[in-house]
């Protein structure tokens, strides 16, 4: 296994101690690398603050030049990166190469994005002009469901825009985001990207420091809460994304055929460690028992494995404190619905669970009320639509969510469902050019797009007279 360092001020640099990371499908060590300390965490920011002017400073056309200097480095590595990121997140090793192409074209679209001057008026006395400047250090916190993609859709927006960053990465998948930073250090001027691996135990530093004009965090609900109030000392802008509770309502008429696979799809993958997954599905009594019966046989047909060999089509739970959680939805599972695959973990070594579905189970149970995050998806059976979209609705989550059935009438429930967004005939299709955020209590601000970008910036009004 490759040796891993910090980048810190352009320097790739030990960590002051050092941390295991687990191979989730073995449970074995896969290798030690650095852990940051709060003195290199303070390092990493004096040194983003003072890189901050001059990259600020440089032409935006250069700045993007650099970004897709990153895109082809990390398209040169496609397949270790790959081997490396399912070995430490598990994913089969397909999704994790799905990840990486998607991580070059997410940098490569949206640095391609402008900042152009907006001209308010332009009078025979006045000239209002809108500029879009950088804030500052941006922080940016990552979780370990996606840990190459997300961090490849938070910094181009915050480098192009003038801004530098500092990356703390999930405590479980350092090693992807170690080895990008070893890119960027030949890539960017010093301190321009920064990355600091901690045990969880960082975060809150770097969500207060003063520095710190920005925090950029994706991750629980629960955790979004506490860096929104660590950030409010020093009121700083905030983009945070995020848990979800997404709910699919397939109307009567609808295809089982076409509705399950697509179901499936957008429930199971990553293991059901998606933000916007499918976590609850809501289908019409006149379909309902085929729809559960074409879903179990998907779920049978499932191959529960190592990402790394072949044939794989659903990888361990990533991590230990997930794979509990899980286990105790299944109990809710057997306590208050019928399962009807899976239902169990796999025995020996890994954090292995069995793709699960559920039938014959209501709101009040736990598992449709809260998002699980793993491989198991509660059916249920309701008649009337409009009651469906009015319990899909009281969730306090509005992530995303989907209607399946006749488009024009799956249309006109999605444009009534409170999420940000919500699909119809399909589910997790998302890109660089569509932006992406949260409604209710799934998160404050957007990510991608335009404005994405905008979100990284402060505006300011230029007001001649002339």
């Amino acid at each position: 296994m490759t040796d891993f360092s910090l980048l810190i001020g352009g320097k790739l640099v030990p960590g002051d101690a050092t941390m295991e990371v687990i191979n989730p499908a073995t449970e074995t060590v896969l290798t030690t690398c650095p852990r940051g300390s709060a003195a290199q965490m303070d390092q990493a920011v004096a040194a983003a603050k003072a890189a901050y002017p001059a990259w600020a400073a440089r032409p935006i056309t250069e700045r993007r030049e650099m970004l897709m200097k990153l895109a082809d480095a990390l398209e040169s590595q496609q397949d270790e990166f790959a081997r490396l990121l399912t070995q430490e997140q598990g994913k089969p090793l397909a999704e994790a190469t799905a990840e990486i192409i998607y991580s070059t074209v997410f940098i490569r679209q949206l640095a391609a994005q402008d900042l152009p001057v907006k001209v308010i008026e332009d009078s025979a006395t006045t000239r209002i002009e809108q500029h879009r400047m950088p804030l500052g250090v941006v922080g940016a916190i990552i979780p370990w469901n996606f840990p190459v993609l997300i961090i490849c859709f938070k910094i181009p927006c915050a480098l192009l825009a003038g801004n530098t960053v500092v990356i703390k990465p999930a405590p479980t998948t350092p090693l992807t985001a170690l080895k990008l930073g070893e890119l960027a250090a030949g890539i960017f001027p010093a301190g321009v990207v920064n990355i600091v691996t901690d045990m969880n135990d960082l975060g809150g530093q770097l969500t207060t420091h003063p520095d710190v004009a920005k925090v950029s965090f994706t991750g629980s609900t629960e955790t979004g809460r506490k860096v929104m109030a660590s950030a409010a000392n020093t009121l700083k802008r905030l983009t945070l994304e995020l848990g979800g509770n997404d709910a699919a309502i397939v109307l009567p008429g609808a295809d089982p055929e076409t509705v399950a696979p697509g179901i499936f799809g957008g429930a199971f993958m990553n293991a059901g460690q998606v933000c916007l997954a499918i976590k609850r599905a809501y289908v019409h009594d006149s379909i309902y028992d085929d729809v559960v019966e074409r879903l179990a046989k998907l779920a049978n047909d499932a191959v529960v494995g190592d990402g790394l060999q072949q044939g794989t089509t659903i990888g361990p739970l990533q991590n230990k404190m997930q794979y509990e959680k899980v286990k105790g939805f299944l109990d809710d599972a057997r306590k208050d619905g019928r399962i009807v695959a899976g239902g169990q973990p796999v025995d020996g070594a890994g954090y292995f669970i069995t793709p699960t579905i559920v039938a014959d189970i209501d709101d009040n149970s736990r598992l449709v009320a809260e998002e699980q995050f793993g491989p198991i998806l509660p059916v249920v059976r309701y008649t009337d639509p409009e009651d469906a979209l009015t319990r899909a609705n009281a969730s306090p989550w509005g992530l995303g969510g989907s209607v399946w059935g006749d488009r024009d009438t799956a249309r006109g429930i999605a444009l009534r469902m409170e999420s940000g967004t919500a699909w119809v005939n399909k589910h997790l299709d998302f890109g660089p050019h569509a932006p992406f955020g949260g409604a209710k209590q799934s998160g404050i601000g957007v990510e991608f797009a335009e404005e994405g970008l905008h979100e990284f910036t402060q505006i300011h009004v230029v007001n001649e007279a002339v």
